[in-house]
């Protein structure tokens, strides 16, 4: 659930290479990649499989795939808290990671205009040398030696709160501009507003929805990252911690 915007390209060869020092010849490496809503790990995953490619298969699966569809969160009045770890499939995000070790999964796909699953992104993905799985929904680490269920590598994106904020609203009103040609949009719904009125809708979705997960759910995950990226509010990124030595 994450597109934020321009990533600069500052730092992404350094975490690009030792993400390459990680995978070994004959394994493939799963990388998850967690942060906020709105801290540009789509946009990170993608810099780093371009530049990555150049020496390796690389692949990007987003977790927004393993969100359960908007009717069963509706049915379990778990609809506002989308992003919320029980609002993840994660056994069958575990099934998908154990599934690639054997040779090849089906990652199902999420579509943030209409805000549901997509059956039709859903695709087929054989072992690369490198997946990365970015996205929320990830469970903590099981220990050093991790399960073929879950992430060899997890990376915590991480930035300041202000810069959060003011991205998630720039994010929120592209789709909400973008709305105004498309009426099958999720973001239709809230054409009726002014501008001022949908960039306060947007903020208070942040305090009520975004920010108790960051505070109570994600923030934790950084903890327990192997290593630590922070990004500052011109989109540079770097590795600020890496406990893998």
């Amino acid at each position: 659930m994450d597109q934020a915007g321009h990533q600069s390209t500052a730092g992404i060869g350094t975490i690009a290479s030792r993400l390459a020092s990680l995978a070994a010849p004959s394994d493939g490496l799963v990388v998850g990649l967690t942060g906020s809503v709105a801290s540009g790990k789509t946009t990170l995953a993608a810099s780093l499989a371009t530049t990555l490619s150049a020496r390796m298969n690389v692949e990007t699966v987003s977790t927004d795939g393993f969100l359960y569809p908007n009717a069963i969160l509706e049915d379990r009045d778990l609809l506002m808290r989308k992003g919320f770890p029980e609002t993840y499939d994660r056994a069958g995000m575990t099934a998908a990671l154990s599934g690639l070790r054997e040779g090849a999964a089906e990652f199902p796909g999420y579509n943030h205009v209409i805000y549901d699953i997509d059956p039709a992104l859903t695709r087929r993905v054989e072992q690369p040398d490198v997946l990365i799985l970015e996205g929320l929904g990830f469970a903590r680490p099981s220990g050093p030696d991790r399960e073929e269920g879950e992430p060899d590598v997890l990376i915590f994106l991480d930035a300041e709160l202000s810069d959060l904020e003011a991205w998630f609203l720039d994010r929120f009103m592209r789709f909400w501009h973008a709305a105004a040609d498309d009426p099958t949009s999720f973001y239709a719904r809230f054409r009726h507003m002014s501008v001022p009125e949908a960039e306060n809708f947007a903020m208070q979705v942040w305090r009520d929805i975004n920010f108790p997960n960051l505070t109570d759910h994600i923030l934790p995950m950084r903890e327990h990252a192997d290593i630590v990226l922070k990004k500052d509010a011109r989109h540079s990124v770097r590795i600020v911690e890496d406990r893998l030595g």
